[in-house]
């Protein structure tokens, strides 16, 4: 209801007393800002799926218009908010700031809870999608057996009839040995900070760095200079599972600028718990997630994510979802890998002049989730500063698989029809690689243009530590 004060007649002493038009919208999760919408449609015009699926009614319904229904007890959740893709698109065009996703996420949510059968295929699907961490430990213990296994079409074709998860896609392979194997077998923090003194000391001693919301040098050089540059890397399930080389090119690059490490135990971020409603598994990824990483802060580290899609839950879904002990100050330490080196580093004039083993040109797709958090021109401007590299921004448009949202048999066409118009800027890019730092995102530029993709920490570690595979600093 409206906190504005209406016109006040002197001749009444009376305290106004408001009238509860829906008493039972006091037991309903009604996010703040529903009654901010005011129907613009930006949101639906700024939404992927609705762009192709003339089904799918809209951000703006699933969001401020569904709330406001259930506010009378005799509406359940509609159904379609199942066809969000979670792309949180329509946060940032939002003219009102409503909290669209907040609401979607709640929505989908009680709609799992309360609507959908949990013996149905599709809950039994999505609940296998939602928790990949359980699944991968299983499949990276004999990577090589079952990437063969996953790879046989009769593997494809039974999941797609059993599950719902479509055919048409290649399963992600499992790494020979995960990040985390790699980061002990290496010594763990320990190694980690005796190259980080050496970094430093190579480098003429500490580096300034300022805290989460300063501006550089604000504070003066003293004050902005710390010797015990630290940070805790949230590396998610994909780089230690499935693409190690990411995380260990982020390693590389921070220890060159004198940074310890520590990888505390962590849980998936709970990104595909929350676009498939399973929220009670997203709270218990959080409780431990929140705990590893607020003790982290305490010990003077920084949060750091090589994957946009964590950094976005760990500072927009958390505290907007969860009520944890420490969930604020996890929220505002947390950075993109890229965004905390141009913050607190001068990572533009340390790449100027730098070169790589051979020409390289980009096809660059900014994830949806790095623009909700402003950081979709970063990579392109930091890159064009090293030799030897060209890199072409593809434009705005969304790659169309949304986490688990195109791996669903359902869902399989709009997905390739959202990401039909990135496909077509890539092909006209001229490029040689693609380049993204979202893991699902670079499975449909995979798999829509045949690109090879990569990471831009991997770039980034090539300019600036070296591309040789093996040799000092480089296990």
């Amino acid at each position: 209801m409206s906190d504005a004060h209406g016109p006040t007649d002197d001749a009444t002493t009376d305290e106004f007393e408001p009238i509860q038009v829906f008493p039972e919208a006091e037991e309903m999760d009604l996010r703040p800002g529903a009654d901010n919408c005011y129907k613009c449609s930006t949101c639906d015009t700024n939404c992927p799926v609705a762009e192709v699926d003339d089904e799918f009614p809209g951000p703006k319904f699933q969001g401020p218009e569904q709330w406001r229904l259930k506010r009378q007890d005799d509406h359940d959740v509609d159904e379609s908010v199942m066809k969000c893709s979670n792309c949180m698109r329509c946060d940032s065009a939002c003219p009102s700031d409503v909290p669209l996703s907040q609401m979607h996420n709640t929505a989908r949510g009680e709609y799992v809870d309360e609507q959908m059968d949990t013996f149905s295929r599709e809950y039994v699907r999505n609940r296998i999608l939602a928790n990949y961490r359980r699944l991968a430990p299983l499949g990276s213990m004999f990577p090589r057996t079952t990437n063969f296994v996953m790879g046989l079409s009769v593997t494809q074709w039974l999941g797609e009839k059993l599950l719902g998860i479509t055919s048409e896609r290649e399963f992600p392979s499992f790494a020979t040995e995960t990040f985390r194997e790699w980061w002990e077998r290496r010594g763990g923090h320990a190694a980690s900070k005796k190259r980080a003194q050496e970094a430093r000391e190579r480098r003429g001693g500490a580096v300034s760095k300022t805290r989460a919301g300063e501006v550089p040098g604000a504070r003066g050089d003293e004050q902005a200079r710390n010797e015990e540059k630290r940070i805790a890397y949230f590396h998610g399930c994909y780089s230690n599972y499935n693409t190690p080389e990411v995380a260990k090119s982020l390693v590389r690059v921070y220890e060159h600028f004198g940074y310890e490490i520590v990888v505390p135990d962590q849980h998936c971020s709970g990104t595909p718990m929350f676009a498939n409603g399973m929220l009670a598994d997203a709270r218990r990824s959080a409780e431990t997630n929140v705990r590893e990483l607020a003790a982290a802060i305490e010990d003077g580290a920084d949060i750091v994510a090589s994957c946009s899609s964590c950094s976005m839950s760990l500072r927009q879904e958390y505290p907007e979802l969860f009520d944890l002990a420490g969930i604020e100050d996890v929220a505002a330490n947390t950075w993109d890998a890229v965004e905390y080196l141009r913050v607190h580093e001068d990572l533009e004039s340390e790449l100027e002049g730098t070169t790589v083993d051979e020409d390289l040109s980009f096809a660059y797709h900014a994830p949806c989730h790095a623009r909700n958090q402003g950081l979709d021109g970063q990579t392109v401007e930091l890159l064009d500063r090293i030799d030897g590299v060209d890199a072409h921004d593809v434009g705005d448009s969304c790659s169309g698989i949304s986490g688990t949202y195109g791996w669903k048999a359902e869902n399989y066409e709009t997905s390739m029809k959202i990401g039909s118009e990135m496909f077509e800027h890539m092909a006209d890019a001229n490029a040689d690689t693609g380049l993204t730092e979202c893991p699902t995102c670079s499975m449909q530029m995979e798999h829509g243009t045949g690109y090879d993709i990569t990471h831009t920490l991997e770039v980034l570690d090539a300019a600036l530590v070296g591309s040789a595979t093996e040799g000092p600093g480089r296990e």
